[in-house]
């Protein structure tokens, strides 16, 4: 049997496409010739990706009525959404102790609530129609932990949750749920992380020296080209989990990322926090 064609899941339903790996994956799924939904808070920002002949669309994965009018828009225009693309998200660092809870629930409506919602509204379109593909946008930050990274990281822990348990419990209907687990990606992501409040300058905090280190050493990975991957690295990897006839349940990059995840797991407890004592000079 030839495998399905490339065309299989449109149309494709991507959020977030204003900056970073959203906007790369638009224009990657336009170059392989997808129908592509593009949307982001203000749609404004995607009049090149409107050019480029994408749909476009906006979307606030916040806001439960944006949600529901871009989804049905799409179902509207084609009967189904194909394959959704839940990239929408962003980091919010600093000490558990001190990171303000407003901040961290606002982190997590976006990440996670935001993410299952979209799951939840594009579903019974894929179901009536025997196919589908979701496809999360996790990270290697759902599978260990850095310091002052606590809660990004269990966002990212929660979107590894969501995807499994969903993953099972849609195959019967034809749908795949696959999640794509970068690595240091380099895009828009570290200047709104760096921005933090948590990771700013706070002579008073018992934190501050840890916040010196933290900083400097993400602003050192993100610079370092061979532990670093572009936007556009990443997006042609989404592609590939749309396009896959059987795709696999994860896709995590890059070579640095697989041997942290390893060396998490073989380490142990005690091996990573001092692991993680020496790359952070804590």
């Amino acid at each position: 049997m030839s495998p399905a064609p490339a065309t299989r899941h449109d149309p494709v339903l991507v959020t977030g496409c204003s900056t970073g790996i959203g906007r790369a994956t638009a224009e990657a799924l336009l170059d392989s010739g997808h129908t592509v939904w593009a949307t982001a808070r203000r749609p404004e920002t995607l009049a090149d990706l409107a050019a480029r002949g994408a749909r476009t669309t906006a979307l606030d994965v916040t806001d439960e009525a944006s949600m529901t009018a871009a989804v049905a828009e799409v179902v509207d225009a084609h009967g189904r959404v194909g394959a959704l693309v839940n990239n929408a998200g962003y980091g919010e660092y600093g000490a558990v102790e001190e990171v303000d809870l407003d901040k961290v629930r606002a982190m997590f409506e976006t990440n996670v609530f935001g993410l299952a919602r979209m799951c939840q509204l594009v579903l019974p379109s894929m179901r009536a129609s025997g196919s589908g593909r979701i496809v999360n946008i996790g990270s290697m930050g759902g599978r260990f932990t850095f310091p002052l990274g606590g809660y990004y990281h269990a966002t990212k822990y929660a979107v590894e949750a969501l995807s499994d348990a969903l993953r099972v419990e849609v195959r019967g209907f034809g749908i795949d749920v696959v999640l794509v687990e970068p690595g240091v990606t380099r895009s828009e992501f570290i200047g709104t992380a760096g921005s933090s409040d948590g990771l700013g300058d706070a002579d008073g905090s018992p934190y501050a020296s840890m916040r010196d280190s933290v900083g400097r050493t993400n602003a050192e990975a993100y610079d370092n080209r061979m532990m670093s991957a572009s936007s556009s690295s990443v997006a042609g990897v989404v592609v590939k989990a749309v396009e896959a006839a059987r795709p696999r349940a994860r896709y995590l990059l890059t070579p640095g990322a697989r041997v942290m995840a390893v060396t998490r797991t073989v380490a142990g407890d005690r091996g990573w926090d001092a692991l993680m004592a020496r790359r952070f000079g804590l």
